[in-house]
């Protein structure tokens, strides 16, 4: 499982012009799916996520977590983080998890998010609201070293 962890002033999830997730100041987090993914990749991710320190404290050093502000979070099922950029121009998702295994565990992921968290803030859009129409997409270009 991957995770991209966004800082937001605020952010939406919209299918077909309906509001489908929303969250105010807090954090977005795309989860990908990989193939073999499973209990003990979700438990370190979540763990991760929610104790992440990157909120200011008083001294304006990232010292605080998600858990320690009593902050919300929109939890986004997103496959391209599995995107493989390495050979020609089109991307290989050839790793990632298909939807239907892909749905159960970011539901989970939000799950568990709730439950380590008080039942507060993760909002989790409905199965497979990215994948209507042109859906959002984050890929991770790295520079190879020789």
């Amino acid at each position: 499982m991957r995770a991209v962890v966004q800082r937001v002033s605020r952010a939406e999830v919209r299918v077909g012009g309906e509001t489908v997730g929303r969250i105010g100041a807090w954090l977005l987090v795309l989860v990908g799916c990989g193939k073999g993914d499973g209990d003990e990749d979700l438990r370190y991710l979540v763990d991760k996520t929610v104790n992440l320190r990157i909120f200011e404290d008083e001294a304006g050093k990232m010292n605080r977590s998600l858990l320690d502000v009593g902050g919300g979070m929109l939890v986004v099922s997103q496959f391209t983080l599995y995107g493989d950029t390495r050979k020609g121009r089109r991307p290989s998702f050839f790793e990632a998890l298909e939807p239907e295994g892909a749905a159960p565990l970011v539901e989970r992921f939000a799950d568990e998010v709730l439950r380590g968290h008080d039942g507060r803030g993760a909002r989790k859009p409905g199965p497979r609201d990215a994948g209507v129409g042109f859906p959002p997409g984050a890929l991770e270009i790295r520079a190879l070293v020789v």
